[in-house]
């Protein structure tokens, strides 16, 4: 059975692997990562949740959350979110989402936001509505 939770520390090493499945722009260092994962469990504002089976890792989400004008409160925004390959068309995506969204209603969140260059027709299908372009900078080319 798959079960959704949130992370904790001893999910390090596993989530790690999976973070380095995901990232295509820049390459997951253990010490960065170790260091940012750590001080992201212990941040209100931000939520890591992990999708298992067995005791083994399969997939999980990154998400926070900011206060913004134009919603004239909290907006959720999900950052990362990954399902190991072997696992895809299972729901685990959408019960990662569920999550998410669950924990942002906690918050008192009025949206959650995101951006995707691969996902879009999950996220439809969950939905989600297109709603803008995503950019971005590279600070340390």
């Amino acid at each position: 059975m798959i079960n959704i939770r949130n992370a904790t520390i001893s999910d390090s090493e596993q989530l790690l692997s999976l973070a380095k499945k995901l990232a295509t722009s820049f390459e997951v260092e253990e010490s960065g990562f170790q260091s940012v994962f750590t001080e992201m469990l212990e941040l209100n504002h931000v939520a890591v949740a992990v999708a298992e089976e067995d005791n083994q890792l399969i997939g999980y989400v990154l998400g926070g959350y900011r206060p913004c004008f134009y919603a004239s409160g909290n907006v959720a925004f999900v950052e990362e979110i990954l399902v190991h390959e072997d696992f895809r068309t299972q729901s685990i995506g959408r019960r990662l989402m569920a999550h998410v969204e669950d924990w942002a209603q906690t918050k008192g969140c009025r949206l959650v936001s995101l951006a995707t260059r691969r996902a879009a027709p999950f996220y439809l299908a969950i939905g989600y509505k297109d709603s803008a372009t995503y950019f971005k900078k590279d600070l340390n080319p």
